[in-house]
C-alpha cells in the first residue's frame, strides 16, 4: 500500500490497450466504391489517456506498434496530445490493427469493419510490458477490449490489475464490449472477474442488461452493477439520458449535453476521461458533468480522439455553449 512515505506518482493515469489505424469515408461515401481515405488513429485506452492529456493531466500508453510509418503515425498523434510513449513496445515485425467505418445517414446504420488479427497489440506477452512504468500512477485505467484480443492480452489485464492491487493503486475499468470479438456469454464470464472490486467501473445501459441480464430503471441498474461487481463507483451511460453513478449510496445524474452528431466513435471514451478527471480531483459529481460535455464535443468531433482543453471544458460548462465566440 502507498504511504506517507512514497514519492508522488510519474502519472495520473497510465492505461495499457490496443491502438489502431481508423480509414473512414465520408457521410454519403460507400466503402467499397472510396476513392479517398481519412486516416487517424483511435483505440479506447489511448482515446482516454489523450484527452486528459489534453485536460493537463499527467498520461502515459503502454501497448505496442510496429516500427513502421503507421505505428509512428499513431505515435505522433499521441505525443501531440501529450501522452507519454516510453512504455510502447516497438516492434520490428508485426502490423497495426486497422478498422474502417463508413459513416451513414438514416436510413443506413454507421458500419465499422476490422481487420486487427495477429496485431503487434495482440500479440504482446505480459513479459513485454513495461511494468514499473505502468504502475507509476495514480490510477490504472483497463477497458474489456484488450482481454478479448488474444489469451496473452487476457493474461496482461490479470497481471495488471495483480500488480496494482499489490501496490495499492487504484484501478479502473471500462467492459466496452464489442460484439465483433467475442459472444456475450463468454464475454461475461471473463469480465465479470476483471470487473469485480475495481475502483471506478463503466459500463453502458446496453451491456448491463446484455452481459449481465440487469434490468429496471436506469437507477436501479447501476446500483445493482455496482453491487454485484463490489466496485467502489459505478458509471452507467444511458445514450440520449446522459449518464448515471452510483458512489455506494447514493446515485448520481448527470444529463446528455445536446450536440450535433459528426462522428460516434470515441463517445463512450470521453464520458470515461471526464469522468476520470473529477474522480482524480476528489469530485465524482463534476466528473460527470465533464464527462456528458466531453462525450458530446466527440460527437461533434471527426475522429475518436477529442481535440479540447481544460479552459474550453470549463468555459462551456459556465456558458451552457453557444453558436459563435
Amino acid at each position: 500500500m502507498r504511504t506517507e512515505a512514497t514519492p508522488e506518482p510519474r502519472y495520473d493515469l497510465t492505461t495499457i490497450g490496443e491502438t489502431m489505424l481508423r480509414l473512414s469515408v465520408p457521410v454519403g461515401a460507400r466503402l467499397e466504391m472510396a476513392a479517398t481515405l481519412d486516416a487517424r488513429p483511435g483505440g479506447a485506452e489511448s482515446n482516454v489517456a489523450a484527452l486528459l492529456a489534453r485536460l493537463g493531466l499527467r498520461t502515459a500508453w503502454c501497448g505496442a506498434l510496429p516500427e513502421s510509418p503507421l505505428g509512428r503515425l499513431v505515435a505522433n498523434h499521441l505525443r501531440l496530445a501529450g501522452v507519454d510513449l516510453d512504455g510502447v513496445a516497438w516492434r520490428a515485425d508485426g502490423r497495426l490493427g486497422t478498422y474502417y467505418v463508413e459513416f451513414a445517414a438514416p436510413p443506413r446504420p454507421t458500419q465499422v469493419i476490422y481487420d486487427r488479427a495477429d496485431s503487434c497489440a495482440a500479440r504482446l506477452a505480459p513479459e513485454q510490458v513495461a511494468w514499473t512504468h505502468l504502475r507509476d500512477t495514480r490510477l490504472l485505467h483497463l477497458t474489456g477490449i484488450t482481454p478479448a484480443l488474444s489469451a496473452s492480452c487476457h493474461a496482461i489485464v490479470v497481471e495488471a490489475q495483480t500488480r496494482a492491487r499489490q501496490a495499492g493503486i487504484p484501478t479502473s475499468f471500462d467492459v466496452n464490449y464489442r460484439a465483433k470479438l467475442w459472444s456475450p456469454s463468454e464475454a461475461a464470464s471473463v469480465l465479470a472477474p476483471l470487473m469485480t472490486g475495481v475502483d471506478l467501473l463503466f459500463c453502458s445501459r446496453a451491456d448491463a442488461l446484455r452481459l449481465f441480464e440487469i434490468t429496471g430503471s436506469d437507477d436501479e441498474m447501476v446500483t445493482v452493477l455496482g453491487e454485484r461487481m463490489k466496485a467502489g463507483i459505478a458509471v452507467m451511460s444511458i445514450g440520449e439520458g446522459g449518464a448515471v453513478a452510483w458512489d455506494g449510496s447514493t446515485v448520481l445524474h448527470a444529463p446528455a449535453v445536446p450536440a450535433t452528431i459528426i462522428d460516434r466513435p470515441g463517445a463512450g471514451d470521453a464520458l470515461a476521461a471526464g469522468v476520470i478527471y473529477g474522480w482524480l480531483g476528489g469530485d465524482l459529481a463534476l466528473g460527470l458533468r465533464y464527462g456528458t460535455l466531453l462525450a458530446a464535443l466527440a460527437l461533434s468531433q471527426s475522429g475518436d480522439m477529442v481535440v479540447t482543453t481544460r479552459a474550453e471544458v470549463e468555459s462551456l460548462l459556465a456558458s451552457g455553449g453557444g453558436i459563435i465566440r
